[in-house]
């Protein structure tokens, strides 16, 4: 038995849009998001090298200060495109960090940068042998990759978007 007028088709609630139509512009006009463009993929190049030399050394013992500074730059970078991100997003949504567009990947960014920076502490105070410095930074690396992964997902979705505003 069916009720006139009702539609017994399964409705899906539609996703809400990543970007209203004035945060787009606002996105397309910005030179951030040519920084952040070309900060990310050489963000990822310096980590497939640095993971690659701290795969070497914890396989064979030897390349510890290649690893080592190859660590330092991977950490450098990615502070740099943690703040560029941070003013991307000031001008973008109008708040430096945890807009609700990108809530969660800032929150997972925050242990990104907190492995990386204890990287950082064992190397410099010590308390850290080497192998263990190592292991700080796969785990960092590790959480790089998740997070990388959740912005690549968001890319796909705001073009999602721009397809279907098409």
């Amino acid at each position: 038995m069916s009720v006139v007028g009702t539609d017994p088709t399964p409705r899906v609630a539609a996703r809400p849009r990543l970007y209203t139509p004035a945060e787009r512009a606002r996105r397309d006009a910005t030179q951030w998001t040519m920084v952040q463009g070309i900060l990310a993929p050489v963000q990822f190049l310096v980590f497939m090298i640095s993971l690659g030399l701290v795969l070497r050394f914890l396989l064979t013992g030897s390349g510890y200060e290649a690893a080592t500074v190859s660590i330092f730059v991977k950490t450098g970078v990615l502070y740099l495109i943690m703040v560029t991100g941070a003013i991307w997003e000031k001008v973008v949504f109008g708040q430096y960090l945890f807009a609700p567009a990108f809530f969660w990947e800032d929150v997972f960014s925050f242990a990104v940068i907190a492995l990386h920076t204890f990287y950082l502490y064992g190397f410099l105070t010590h308390s850290l042998t080497p192998a263990q410095q190592m292991f700080v930074a796969l785990a960092a690396y590790t959480t790089y990759v998740i997070n990388a992964g959740q912005f690549i997902w968001k890319l796909r979705m705001a073009r999602l978007d721009a397809g279907a505003a098409r």
